[in-house]
């Protein structure tokens, strides 16, 4: 059940426009009442203008933003002396509506004015509130919906038919309101709820008591139904469920990767499994949205998967996956040919929503952002479905309908507002050592390059300090922390079915995880020997193998970076076990390029050297060892290397990161087993 959050004593603190960014936030905070991105409430009061004038303003939610979280700046003032003249217009295009209203504005720095701006200005009222409820939706979203509402809300209510927001449906509203004297709310078929007040407490308070009346009607209807029918498909166990999952995921990503890369997300709730093991849920899944505001991210219609995991096993899955997205990018286009005009372009042809009985549902993105906003709607879809079958039969908009809000060019407008795709969106990369110097500068370039990253150290603390400062400063989700031992075959594998169950998938790796020992090769011991082919040499050969196989199974391509040394060519001094291994390290490298090419995975290597800066193993004996080595102090071993290079530098961890990312990137899209030195230039270690 909502619950009324208002707090008089946090409301005090806010007056004017801070009392509406309140308001707001205690909206969007709950996603039974508002879905992400959704809804927009107003004000109406008097500001002073440029020249000290009172000027009556209502400030409205700005296009693109979420009411959960926006502030001040998210809303657009407009003034209201130009716009009530619009009342007296028969029609006008939305292009016209955008255009008026940008004159109307009271500072053009603000944001673009909502989509429903004219709604809210043409009702009377100081404070309007705009939802999306899941009760109300499914009341919306009945067949009998309006037959309904009368039983709840007797004639306190305007039932609205479908229309697309805009100047019409604005008017509209606008026009039912004032002739029903005993009007409370609108209900918008197949869209939300709108509601007033005269201040800001009672705007939202009749918000939720109109959501409640509904809620508990619907929660009375419910007790006497089987919920979707009842069961028809029993849920696997959670270990099974992850098992079956991430064998499929990669599927799953290169399936719908054919265009653009997708990120997927991963959700087997309780909610997701009754509604996916149901009796009605392929039928129910494929009506249609069950809100407008849906569509952009959740497309029309899911896809699901007819499986029975008591019958079928997971190659019965995968097959059925890959058909399934065949046959719905098929579909998706002929959709596209059917309603769309000479000037619409059109979205990847693939499901943003996956639905398998007995395991959960798989949502994709450009993004882990958005893969998780299409889980967060589909949520909120199968609520809304839930209360709708409780009432008669759930119904949604047309196909016709449907395409004019996907490829909606206001709709769109919100889709511009994101930032531009870098060079690494749409991909995961997996660094191991990330908690060293080497590894969380590479992460940190890969991030601002739009990547999302799994950071793998058998130091786990420092590996989640890393993860928490890029989900900080890139975003949430945009990081997770496992702990990994390169030694341990086992563990290696579920790092990788942990990225899997994140993200979908890997596309770059960068095999980073290193120490070093220094002693006389006499005294080498077959320890410290052991030790650097197990780490560097073993350790570097499992990772790949794995993210090979994963890449395969992808079948979208990837590229894998090791990280050597110059002593991968250079046989130092007192370092044979050390040496030996590097030199290891760069043949696999270029083994595994000469049968990847053919799969589209690149493998390349960065040889650094005297890269003191951050690094575990220059904090370590090592700098000891090595300065014994040259006869001098520790303390002047960084001066040591520099001067022996003939560019006369020292070598720094965002160096090495930088040409990590080169090769990882497109512009060496067609570079493979291939090996570039950063060294500052030791002429002992030229390649040749």
């Amino acid at each position: 059940m909502v619950q009324n959050k208002w707090n008089d004593q946090d409301a005090k603190q806010f007056e004017g426009l801070g009392e509406l960014v309140y308001r707001s936030n205690l909206i969007g905070s709950d996603r039974s009442v508002c879905n992400w991105g959704g809804g927009n409430t107003s004000m109406k009061t008097t500001v002073e203008d440029f020249r000290g004038r009172p000027v009556e303003v209502m400030y409205v939610k700005g296009s693109g933003s979420d009411l959960a979280t926006m502030g001040a700046h998210n809303f657009t003032g407009l003034r209201m002396e130009d716009i009530r003249p619009l009342m007296e217009r028969e029609s006008m295009t939305d292009e016209d509506m955008v255009a008026y209203l940008s004159q109307c504005m009271i500072d053009s720095s603000h944001p673009r004015a909502s989509i429903e701006t004219l709604l809210h200005a043409f009702l009377p009222f100081k404070h309007v509130d705009h939802t999306h409820p899941d009760s109300i939706i499914s009341l919306c979203c009945a067949d009998n919906g309006q037959e309904i509402a009368k039983e709840i809300f007797g004639e306190r209510f305007v039932w609205v038919p479908y229309i697309r927001p805009g100047f019409t449906l604005s008017k509209m509203i606008a026009e039912a309101v004032a002739s029903n004297p005993k009007a409370e709310l609108v209900l918008m078929e197949k869209h939300g709820l709108v509601v007033w007040g005269d201040t800001a407490k009672e705007s939202y308070d009749r918000t939720i008591a109109v959501i409640s009346e509904a809620e508990a009607y619907i929660n009375e209807k419910q007790a006497d139904k089987k919920t979707f029918g009842g069961e028809k498909v029993s849920t696997l166990a959670k270990e099974e469920r992850d098992k079956l999952i991430t064998k499929v995921m990669p599927a799953i990503r290169g399936a719908v990767s054919g265009v653009k890369k997708m990120i997927l997300s991963f959700v087997d709730t309780d909610d997701v499994l009754e509604f996916v093991n149901s009796e009605q849920a392929q039928q129910l899944s494929q009506v249609g949205a069950a809100c407008p505001d849906h569509l952009v991210h959740t497309k029309r219609t899911p896809l699901y998967i007819a499986f029975d995991p008591s019958a079928e096993n997971a190659d019965d899955l995968l097959q059925k996956i890959e058909s399934g997205i065949r046959d719905f990018e098929k579909e998706y286009k002929a959709y596209f040919k059917r309603h769309a005009s000479e000037d619409d372009v059109m979205f990847e042809p693939v499901p943003r929503v996956v639905l398998i009985p007995g395991v959960g549902m798989v949502t994709t993105g450009k993004d882990k952002k958005a893969a998780d906003i299409s889980a967060a709607l589909y949520h909120r879809a199968i609520a809304v479905m839930k209360g709708a079958t409780a009432l008669g039969d759930f119904v949604s908009l047309s196909e016709a309908e449907s395409f004019a809000v996907e490829y909606w060019p206001l709709e769109l407008y919100k889709l511009s507002l994101a930032p531009p795709e870098a060079r690494f969106s749409r991909s995961v990369v997996l660094v191991t050592g990330g908690a060293g110097g080497i590894g969380s500068a590479t992460l940190r370039i890969f991030l601002e390059g739009g990547a999302h990253a799994v950071v793998t150290d058998i130091n786990i603390e420092g590996a989640e300090k890393v993860a928490q400062e890029l989900n900080d400063k890139y975003g949430a989700g945009r990081a997770i922390a496992v702990k990994m031992d390169v030694t341990s075959e086992s563990g290696i594998a579920e790092a990788f079915e942990t990225a899997v169950r994140q993200y979908g998938g890997v596309d770059h790796i960068v095999n980073n995880a290193g120490l070093a020992t220094s002693s006389p090769f006499d005294e080498t011991t077959l320890k410290e020997w052991q030790l650097n082919m197990d780490v560097l040499g073993t350790g570097y050969f499992l990772v790949a193998r794995e993210a090979f196989r994963l890449m395969k199974q992808q079948g979208i391509g990837g590229s894998m970076v090791f990280v050597g040394s110059k002593n991968s060519v250079y046989a130092g001094k007192n370092a044979a076990a050390y040496s030996a291994v590097k030199a290891m390290e760069m043949h696999l490298a270029r083994c595994i390029a000469a049968e990847g090419g053919s799969y589209g995975i690149r493998v390349n290597g960065v040889l650094p050297d005297a890269v003191l800066q951050g690094s575990a193993i220059w904090g370590s004996k090592w700098r000891e060892e090595r300065a014994a080595a040259y006869n001098i102090s520790p303390d002047e071993l960084e001066e040591h290397y520099r001067k022996r290079t003939t560019l006369g530098v020292n070598i720094y961890p965002n160096d090495i990161a930088e040409s990590i990312a080169f090769f990882a990137s497109d512009a060496a899209a067609k570079t493979t087993g291939c090996m570039v030195t950063v060294d500052g230039g030791v002429p002992a270690a030229f390649t040749r």
